[in-house]
């Protein structure tokens, strides 16, 4: 992007966190924005789904990672998750390239840059009765442990209003700051790829450990604003009451010190994550996470 993608007009910067509001962040681990997202935006990025979940593709990936959520039409109307829609459908990828979302993330981050570190297309279908479409509680840094940062976090984008009755994203407020009881192999895995009383009891267990009161906060989420988290604070979401799909992207983000470093579980098995069969290598042969096609800069703070 030119030096001119990053300038943010007037309206815009109104649009931006006060100091306030970073602090709320900082000690909460979990920020709500105004509305970043016009109504026609988010309607688009509505038919862009469809389309998507219709078989529309922009551009596909060059290889399939070995752990990607990745739903297709004969899994049926499950829960349904598409990782790298931001790679594969154009209408998707600039509308979410507004430079305010980065700018938002950027500010209660503390980061002068903000690069795309991955993005999944979710839907929720309306079916109280299905328990496979809660999410458990879990943070995300635990899946990201080739990263070196521990400042990056996540941006939930609804295409709608969204409450507790649709299974809106929930947070365990303040969780971020933590110390963890301890972590073992198994907390590399996706929170899918694992039993959710496992879930369930670590969040207690670290609760505990940290003399703390689990406090479960539903975010409430008006059409066009979005919920922002920080990479370690534990967080969830339970099923859709209502009698529409929820619909969202998780759009996840890297603040500029993120780069790659090796990590190893117990047996000695070397971590992988997805953007390290699809990434560019640096000179020293490891995954460059600063590759512009997979990582592209979104925002830029100008000297």
């Amino acid at each position: 992007m030119t030096t001119d993608a990053f300038q943010l007009s007037p309206d815009d910067r109104k649009l931006l966190p006060s100091d306030e509001e970073v602090e709320f962040y900082q000690e909460h681990g979990w920020y709500l924005s105004r509305k970043l997202l016009t109504d026609d935006e988010v309607d688009t990025l509505v038919e862009a789904s469809e389309r998507f979940y219709g078989g529309h593709r922009d551009r596909t990936l060059p290889v399939r990672p070995p752990r990607l959520a990745y739903w297709e039409p004969s899994r049926g109307d499950v829960h349904r998750h598409n990782d790298y829609i931001f790679y594969e459908d154009d209408t998707v990828r600039r509308i979410l390239s507004k430079p305010v979302i980065a700018a938002v993330a950027a500010r209660i981050a503390r980061t002068s840059q903000i690069r795309l570190w991955n993005s999944t297309l979710i839907y929720k279908p309306p079916r109280p009765e299905d328990e496979g479409t809660i999410v458990p509680w879990h943070f995300d840094r635990h899946y990201w442990q080739t990263c070196t940062s521990d400042e990056m976090l996540t941006a939930f984008i609804p295409f709608h209003d969204c409450d507790e009755e649709m299974g809106t994203i929930t947070m365990v407020d303040g969780s971020h700051r933590w110390k963890e009881v301890g972590g073992n192999d198994a907390t590399t895995r996706h929170f899918a790829e694992r039993d959710r009383s496992e879930l369930d009891e670590m969040l207690e267990e670290n609760a505990a450990f940290n003399n703390e009161t689990v406090r479960k906060i539903p975010v409430v989420i008006p059409k066009g604003h979005i919920s922002f988290h920080h990479c370690r604070t534990y967080h969830g979401s339970g099923v859709n009451r209502s009698d529409r799909p929820r619909r969202a992207v998780s759009f996840h983000l890297q603040d500029r010190t993120n780069q790659y470093r090796p990590f190893q579980i117990s047996t000695g098995e070397k971590v992988v994550y997805n953007n390290d069969v699809l990434v560019r290598r640096t000179p020293d042969g490891h995954p460059d996470y600063t590759d512009p096609d997979f990582c592209p800069v979104l925002w830029q703070e100008q000297a």
